[in-house]
């Protein structure tokens, strides 16, 4: 089995109630190692299909942790929540239709079908932080495909309104990028940046 993801949570219960009653993943392997500072680090390890396993690791009063820390990757990096996706195989493109339902029956708010030519997909969020996504492949790839050109862009963040949804908290700008603006763009826009700060 691979393990391409080992994300943080503070909390494994409700990460634990995310990924097996609503994704309907099946833990295969929990544990928790003791830090030798003081506290410990649980484990959990899901099967999420096609021989993938996606773990998490909460801190437990693990004295070289911060107790509290944003758990969300995308707010921690300041970017939008579609730039990092953890991305769940639908299987078929009916069974994607069929998601929608079972997670809104779940109580999580999902996007509408987004077709990207070659593959359609929804995207939710977890409410640990992660942005999520269900996704298929519809047709076959082509070389067009691999060709570098401009696309329609299906942005899942206006699809949902997710910049509200998926980062209800306000990324911190990146003073790097705002201290290189006056170099991009008027002094004007520079000032109703800095003021934002």
């Amino acid at each position: 089995m691979i393990l391409p993801y080992r994300l943080s949570t503070l909390d494994l219960a409700r990460t634990s109630e995310v990924y097996e009653g609503v994704l309907s993943t099946t833990p295969v392997g929990r544990r928790y190692d003791k830090v030798k500072e003081g506290g410990r680090l649980r484990h959990i390890f899901l099967d999420v299909g096609r021989d993938q396993l996606i773990a998490f690791l909460e801190p437990q009063l693990a004295l070289s942790v911060p107790a509290d820390y944003d758990a969300d990757i995308n707010r921690r990096l300041g970017v939008p929540a579609a730039f990092i996706i953890l991305l769940f195989e639908a299987g078929s493109a009916s069974a994607l239709v069929e998601k929608p339902d079972e997670l809104h029956a779940k109580g999580v708010e999902v996007t509408d079908i987004v077709d990207h030519g070659w593959a359609q997909s929804i995207y939710f969020k977890d409410p640990n932080g992660p942005s999520l996504e269900y996704c298929c492949k519809v047709r076959n790839l082509t070389e067009d495909d691999a060709t570098m050109q401009e696309r329609a862009f299906h942005d899942p963040n206006r699809a949902l309104e997710l910049d509200v949804t998926l980062s209800s908290k306000e990324p911190e700008p990146n003073r790097e990028v705002i201290s290189a603006m006056p170099r991009l763009i008027p002094a004007a826009k520079v000032s109703a940046v800095s003021a934002h700060r």
